[in-house]
């Protein structure tokens, strides 16, 4: 298990680059918290220091977003809050996505839990305080 604090909203750079230093592979990011703990914050984060070109924004509605790096790369973002059945992960090919050796982040992982992939990481964001987040990361490998 590995953790990380993010201080405040002005350390969140340091912190992504720390967390992408210690997870230098590709790889499915499940992520946790309470609405508003700042899932989407840091993983907009995570993608500036993937060097992500196109503008990241949470999918709340498209379900995924994909985003290519500047080393022509893909970042899969996800955000399964709205959907009502874990059918409907499915159907828009979530599987293909897990298993493309690509940066997924996925937020709301909970709302599709059987159909996430064995080899991934737990990443669960608690808020201290309005200012300060730990971020807790268990491998599940």
């Amino acid at each position: 298990m590995q953790t990380f604090t993010i201080q405040s909203i002005e350390t969140i750079d340091e912190v992504a680059a720390q967390f992408l230093n210690k997870y230098n592979k590709p790889a499915v990011f499940c992520f946790y918290g309470s609405m508003g703990a700042g899932k989407t914050t840091f993983i907009t984060a995570l993608c500036q220091q993937l060097r992500v070109i196109d503008v990241v924004n949470s999918p709340t509605f498209s379900i995924v977003n994909e985003y290519d790096t500047e080393a022509g790369d893909k970042v899969y973002h996800f955000d399964f809050y709205r959907i009502k059945e874990q059918e409907e992960a499915l159907d828009m090919g979530c599987e293909d996505y897990f298993y493309s050796d690509s940066y997924c982040f996925i937020e709301w992982p909970e709302k599709i839990d059987t159909l996430l992939p064995p080899d991934r990481y737990d990443v669960k964001i608690l808020v201290n305080d309005d200012f300060t987040r730990q971020i807790t990361v268990t491998e599940q490998l």
